[in-house]
């Protein structure tokens, strides 16, 4: 298959220093830090991605990425994490049966410990988006990470949110997927698999309900989340080269559908709970992970589109639900004419979203 922008490329920061930094987590899997280098600072930055995407979603070269905009920002130590999570990693289509609790309890204190190893006590501001902002916000407030001076939270915090119709899929999903079809995972890729196979057909009939545009990925990305046509983004808010199907599959890839069976306990209970509360290997966290917030010092950005058809208002609430208990410390950005994704992916997200992720960052450096 062609692909007009390679996989994995770093091309979209020329100029820095970049240095692979990887690492073990306690439950023995390897994960990756990569480290974007421009000069000194004091203040260093910390970019988790989502579910099925990558660090790739912050380096992309089509438009001015964050990366690069925070080093032209004067924040020249920017870090991005490939968790489990990443595309860049096999588990998404590994029958392991992760949660985000293996995430909190492994994957963000690991990172934080070989980050820790490599700048010393300097400050530590995190970005996070989607389930890594979950999963991370689960780790900090629930006690397995410390030391984080500020953080922006994108989409979705510790209070998720769902349309009605995700919340149905969430709900009968995995087991249709799992034991009715045999697919463990979804992968926006599986308009491209051999003809008649259960992949294709039903990648044929999720693109049957998705006329909206003409990009298998864009559609099978729809119905593995949200509610909308698109779910994910509004089409206008990504440059042409994004809003093609092999890249949209390469930014954001396939998932294990048993993080949807978390998801949705979550939503039952309106909060981030743990997925199984007896697991000893989660001992250490709490079975709900908004009773310790009031504790936890880091301030919080969130950040969420006014067209969040993933998350819907979900860090609207958990800003109201955090700011009763630690009035003035959080803060909030509702961002005009942006869905989910697009307000670090979109082709003007350097001018209508980074310079308010930037003044929040500033406010709370050095």
């Amino acid at each position: 298959m062609e692909h007009r922008i390679s996989r994995f490329t770093l091309d979209g920061v020329p100029g820095a220093e970049i240095s692979v930094h990887p690492f073990s987590t306690e439950d023995e899997l390897g994960l990756t830090l990569t480290r974007f280098r421009t000069g000194e600072s004091d203040d260093v930055v910390l970019l988790v991605h989502g579910l099925t995407s990558s660090s790739d979603m912050f380096i992309m070269p089509e438009h001015h990425n964050l990366v690069s905009f925070l080093l032209d920002s004067g924040f020249c130590d920017v870090w991005t994490l490939d968790f489990r999570m990443s595309s860049r990693f096999p588990y998404n289509m590994e029958t392991r049966r992760f949660t985000l609790d293996d995430i909190a309890a492994f994957d963000h204190p690991a990172a934080m410990a070989e980050l820790r190893r490599h700048v010393g006590a300097r400050r530590i501001h995190v970005i996070a988006h989607c389930l890594g902002s979950v999963s991370f916000m689960m780790s900090l407030f629930g006690g397995a990470v410390t030391g984080v001076t500020s953080m922006v939270a994108n989409s979705v915090g510790l209070t998720p949110r769902v349309p009605a119709w995700a919340r149905v899929k969430l709900r009968f999903g995995p087991p249709l997927l799992e034991y009715g079809l045999g697919l463990p995972y979804l992968d926006p890729r599986f308009a491209d698999a051999p003809p008649l196979s259960r992949r294709r057909l039903l990648a044929r009939a999720v693109s049957f309900f998705h006329p909206e545009c003409r990009e298998p990925a864009c559609h099978m990305q729809s119905f593995m989340w949200g509610s909308g046509r698109p779910a994910m983004y509004r089409h206008g808010n990504l440059a042409p080269e994004t809003h093609l199907h092999e890249r949209l599959a390469d930014l954001n890839a396939a998932s294990d559908v048993n993080y949807y069976r978390h998801i949705y306990k979550m939503v039952r209970a309106g909060r981030a709970v743990k997925c199984e509360p007896g697991e000893p290997r989660h001992a250490a966290l709490p079975d709900d992970y908004l009773a310790g917030t009031g504790r936890n010092e880091t301030p919080v950005l969130f950040l969420t589109g006014d067209h969040n058809d993933v998350f819907t208002d979900s860090n609207i609430v958990c800003h109201r639900v955090l700011s009763k208990r630690a009035p003035g410390r959080h803060e909030l950005q509702v961002l005009p004419g942006y869905g989910h994704i697009d307000p670090l992916i979109g082709k003007n997200a350097h001018v209508d979203v980074f310079p308010r992720v930037l003044d929040f960052l500033k406010r709370h450096a050095g």
